[in-house]
């Protein structure tokens, strides 16, 4: 995945080792059903938010144990030839699970929507600021303790849910109704990220971000939405050093489509159907169309479910 980060592992000689580790897998935390559910009682949140994290462990632990006692034949090419191994014949894979050689990442979703509920504002604000930063920090304490108590290399990921935005969101939608600015969007946000829809700048927005990557150590990235930038290079730059000193990660994104029918370039737009459509001749034929967004950190040629399209068409630039 774009985003995961293994935990530093050090081999008998004291040398970090970066090649041939692997991560167990990841189970997500729908952090705003939470929020839903507290209906503004912090004292609620926090024991309902603690009772989650004890189904994720639970949830965690069931994956852990399943790879428990795979036999080495069961992949040579990852286990005995060196992808990730060099095991022999009929060797179990078990000490590779533990002592943080591999990572089993805790996901969660939805930090914005969360903080809307309990604070009635964005986590941009100083008041939402406060509590996300504390919702954060429970998490993180959770996989530490983990770790401590089972030796296995827990961490907190920053899920990037492209499916989960919309699956987790569509059942809130069917269980709670329409909430405004929740459930009503049709999607929920990336793991800590700003709200797609709040107007800030790009430096802002990874200064405000920046505080919660440390937190996130099982993986996390930031994203600023920019416009063609090929005639003004010069802001590009200034914005690469500012990542550069005040960020761990993150990336740009950018619009670079192109319609086979009219031969227009630029931005194929979403309109209010949540449909593809060139701008320039109306073409809504995704086999005559090249849209490229990103997903899973990575810019692709692709398109996405309901929630996702729902998403990207709320994106507003942020230079």
């Amino acid at each position: 995945m774009c985003r995961s980060f293994l935990s530093p592992w050090k081999d008998e000689n004291g040398e970090y080792k970066f090649e041939g580790r692997f991560n167990q897998g990841v189970v997500s935390l729908n952090l705003p059903q939470i929020g839903i559910v507290a209906a503004g009682d912090e004292d609620k949140f926090w024991n309902l938010l603690d009772n989650r994290l004890d189904l994720c462990y639970e949830a965690l632990m069931c994956r852990h144990n399943a790879l428990k006692g795979t036999l080495s034949d069961e992949s040579p090419i990852h286990w005995q030839y060196g992808a990730i191994a060099r095991l022999p014949q009929g060797a179990v894979i078990d000490p590779l699970l533990m002592d943080g050689y591999s990572t089993i990442s805790l996901g969660y979703i939805g930090l914005y929507e969360v903080t809307k509920l309990m604070t009635g504002v964005s986590h941009v604000h100083p008041d939402g600021e406060a509590f996300a930063v504390k919702v954060m920090k429970r998490l993180e304490e959770a996989t530490i303790l983990w770790k401590k108590q089972t030796g296995i290399g827990f961490g907190l990921y920053g899920s990037p849910a492209e499916s989960l935005c919309y699956r987790f969101a569509k059942i809130d939608l069917q269980k709670f109704g329409e909430i405004k600015d929740v459930t009503d969007k049709g999607y929920y946000t990336n793991s800590y990220h700003v709200d797609v829809r709040e107007e800030i700048d790009a430096f802002s927005k990874l200064q405000f971000e920046s505080q919660f990557q440390p937190i996130s150590t099982g993986g996390c990235i930031s994203y600023i939405e920019i416009p063609n930038m090929s005639h003004n290079l010069e802001a590009l730059k200034q914005l690469v050093n500012y990542i550069y000193h005040n960020i761990q990660y993150a990336e740009f994104n950018t619009k670079s489509d192109c319609c086979h029918v009219c031969h227009f370039e630029g931005e194929i737009i979403i309109n209010d159907d949540l449909t593809w459509e060139c701008p320039n001749c109306h073409n809504k034929d995704q086999a005559k169309m090249n849209v490229i967004r990103r997903t899973c950190g990575y810019l692709g040629d692709n398109f996405w479910n309901k929630g996702k399209t729902a998403e990207i068409k709320s994106r507003v630039l942020h230079l």
